[in-house]
């Protein structure tokens, strides 16, 4: 899956996770993932709206039901479908940062019965150590003590998502999902939350899966990259790789649609879409998913789906078969 960084900490195998609407008809979400996230390593999801990026993330969590396939945690097989005490075990392991710090925040609790609402649910901490963790973890990602009484309305969408991070992390996991935690924030703002998850992971030691749609950012922030599309990965590789020598055709699209900062060269640059329709995941088509909009499909495309298999003499692996 591109050379890890580290030892594996999560390993997917044959994941599907398949949404029933009736009619004997099915959302294809996630369609056979396997990939793995080495320890210490940020790896960047990334793909259109509808990819399955979000979907994946909240199955390896335990969010989401897995239909089939496998997920395993330092070699632990996690559950099929997670009960009560499977969530109380692996929630200070495995947490999640969501992407809308609007809609993900209760307002009807105080920002430190929010942050801190993990640790009530654990035996053994008393409510004085979980208000001074609390107010320890506010100062640590930039906000105040005296904010633990006010509520999220009160708060910028910068200042929630922080909240956000703290209550993610007050349970010191060691691997976390960053589910867009940028895309409802300013630019100004999206810069101050990326440094700060930075800091934190470099002082905390954190494994990171770090969804998003801005390819600029993933490649910034990530070790490796993997590219998804239509609930399958594409391409997976180093992020610089992925970024600067893009080997499957959507991945090309991807990259040479995300805009140029400087706006001379932006001007300059030959326009790059996506031409035709995204197909229904309902009805998933034969062979390449990317076939029908791809600018350099054959027939075999068409017919024959390409496995994710390893370049020769590189780190990478494309699905695609103008390359295998």
């Amino acid at each position: 899956m591109g050379k890890l960084v580290g030892e594996p900490i999560l390993e997917m195998g044959n994941l599907t996770r398949h949404f029933d609407i009736g009619r004997k008809q099915f959302v294809h979400a996630v369609d056979g993932i396997n990939l793995t996230v080495s320890e210490k390593e940020i790896l960047g999801l990334v793909g259109e709206s509808g990819s399955g990026k979000s979907t994946l993330g909240k199955v390896v969590l335990g969010l989401e039901p897995k239909t089939s396939g496998w997920v395993k945690y330092r070699g632990e097989l996690l559950p099929q479908k997670y009960k009560a005490r499977d969530f109380q075990k692996w929630s200070g392991k495995m947490q999640m940062i969501f992407q809308d710090p609007y809609s993900s925040l209760n307002p009807r609790m105080t920002v430190g019965e929010i942050v801190g609402e993990g640790l009530r649910l654990r035996s053994g901490t008393t409510k004085s150590q979980i208000k001074d963790k609390v107010a320890d973890w506010l100062l640590k990602v930039g906000l105040q003590t005296d904010h633990m009484s006010r509520y999220p309305h009160e708060f910028s969408g910068g200042q929630r998502q922080r909240i956000g991070i703290a209550r993610a992390l007050i349970l010191e996991p060691e691997f976390v999902v960053c589910d867009e935690p940028i895309s409802a924030l300013d630019v100004s703002v999206q810069a101050q939350v990326i440094n700060l998850m930075g800091d934190l992971k470099e002082k905390l030691g954190l494994t990171l899966i770090f969804i998003a749609h801005d390819l600029s950012m993933v490649r910034y922030v990530s070790d490796r990259m993997a590219v998804m599309y239509l609930g399958s990965i594409v391409e997976v590789g180093k992020a610089d790789e992925v970024y600067f020598d893009p080997k499957h055709p959507y991945t090309e699209i991807l990259v040479g649609s995300n805009p140029e900062p400087d706006p001379n060269l932006e001007r300059k640059r030959a326009s790059t879409t996506i031409k035709g329709e995204i197909p229904s995941p309902v009805n998933v088509p034969a062979g390449c998913r990317f076939a029908n909009r791809c600018p350099k499909v054959e027939e075999n495309c068409k017919r024959v789906t390409p496995k994710l298999i390893p370049l020769k003499d590189s780190d990478r692996q494309v699905a695609c078969h103008l390359l295998n």
